[in-house]
């Protein structure tokens, strides 16, 4: 039986889909990673509730992104018509994600902390390089309308 060679962009999308199902279950630990289980006990109970439900719904989302970029990425690889739609979609989550970043968050949560700082930067790289990847899909890959 010879190995399958896939194209580089193949590669790139189930790379990304692995690190997106990394996010997924880094965000269901994300109280305890930031230590904000006393913040969150503070807050009114259905404001801890919406958080913690859009948490779960975050996770699931991505996991849904990863499974079904893994599952199909030949297709997405391809440039497969719904591929290159879903592909969009989830190249858009993802930039208005990245941008985000930069314009939403305030900049005292991480400016003049090495640690916060890196975590920082490094979110903006993974957030727009899974924007890169998936717009790649759905722009650049094997075109065909």
């Amino acid at each position: 039986m010879s190995a399958r060679i896939l194209p580089p962009l193949a590669l790139v999308l189930q790379f990304v889909a692995a690190l997106q199902l990394v996010v997924a279950v880094l965000n269901l630990f994300l109280v305890r990673l930031l230590k904000w289980k006393e913040e969150l006990a503070r807050i009114p109970l259905l404001l801890r509730e919406v958080f913690q439900v859009h948490a779960w719904f975050i996770s699931i989302t991505l996991g849904i992104f990863a499974v079904m970029t893994w599952r199909f990425v030949g297709e997405f690889a391809a440039g497969n018509a719904v591929c290159r739609w879903l592909a969009g979609g989830i190249g858009l989550f993802w930039a208005i994600r990245a941008v985000l970043q930069v314009t939403y968050y305030s900049s005292s949560h991480w400016r003049g902390q090495a640690g916060r700082t890196v975590a920082h930067v490094g979110l903006l790289i993974l957030y727009g390089g899974f924007a890169a990847a998936y717009l790649w899909a759905a722009f650049g890959g094997n075109l065909k309308i």
